[in-house]
């Protein structure tokens, strides 16, 4: 059974930064792509970058440069270095994973492997 498990959401003031983590159990990241999704209260999911091994995908172009997506082979997880946070940022983070990146429209749906989710808040 597959497990997906996001980490390291919580409360920041705006400007600062947070490392979002994604690891998974009876899954290889190896084989697959990982990416991650916010949705904000109220509002839809929204991709934001994704990582394979031909390189990392970024969707929202407000948002590149702000946020890094990284592999870490020694603890088998995806990173989300998330830098400059701003109010607007706050959002529930999912991780996702999938045989290959996915374009920015994906139906979040159709992707197979999702975690719960982690919170981000971002106070002023």
């Amino acid at each position: 059974q597959v497990q997906v498990v996001e980490s390291g959401g919580g409360l920041v003031h705006a400007v600062g930064s947070l490392r979002l983590s994604c690891t998974a159990s009876g899954l290889t990241f190896d084989s697959h792509a990982v990416g991650w999704f916010l949705q904000p209260p109220g509002k839809e999911r929204e991709a934001v970058p994704c990582i394979s091994w031909t390189g990392p995908t970024y969707y929202a172009g407000s948002l590149q440069g702000r946020f890094i997506i990284s592999r870490d082979l020694a603890n088998h997880a995806v990173h989300l270095q998330m830098n400059t946070l701003k109010p607007e940022d706050t959002a529930t983070y999912y991780c996702a994973a999938d045989r290959s990146c996915w374009a920015g429209s994906v139906i979040p749906e159709r992707l197979q492997f999702w975690g719960r989710g982690t919170q981000v808040t971002v106070s002023l």
